[in-house]
């Protein structure tokens, strides 16, 4: 898997789209009661969500690095696996719903729909792909169970 962008990397590209398009767009702009709530519950969930995934797949002694799929030493399935094939990526699709939240422009869940697209084909996909073919049919049927995204 031949990848040119970190995730780490296109979540901030994705989040400066979203500050440009609060400032240059004129209209779309939203605030409502609860509002900073809002922000909190989704920045408390996807660091939650973050690090759990994180500490299972330390707990399991596998690769962390997106950049480098193959080497996986481990299948992980269990926790938050058994509900989310990617929850570090959905982990980072709710840090950008709370910043075009705190932004406040209801036009920047197109740009959080986007990094969706994005990283399902130049990230997700690949990394399926170089799962595959390492674990093969228990990777297949762990697809077969588990969403995607959530």
């Amino acid at each position: 898997m031949i990848l040119k962008v970190p995730p780490v990397f296109v979540l901030l590209i994705f989040g400066g789209f979203m500050f440009v398009l609060s400032k240059v767009l004129p209209f779309g702009y939203f605030d409502f009661f609860g509002r900073r709530y809002m922000i909190t519950a989704l920045l408390f969930i996807a660091l939650m969500i973050g690090l759990v995934a994180l500490f299972q797949f330390f707990k399991l002694k596998t690769t962390v690095d997106p950049m480098a799929p193959a080497k996986a030493s481990q299948l992980v399935t269990s926790g938050l696996y058994q509900y989310s094939r990617n929850p570090m990526y959905l982990a980072m699709l709710l840090i950008l719903l709370a910043w075009g939240i705190w932004l406040g422009n209801a036009f920047n869940v197109l740009i959080a729909a986007g990094f969706v697209g994005y990283m399902n084909k130049f990230q997700i996909i690949p990394e399926e792909e170089a799962l595959l073919e390492l674990f093969g049919k228990s990777y297949k049927q762990y697809c077969t169970l588990v969403r995607r995204w959530f």
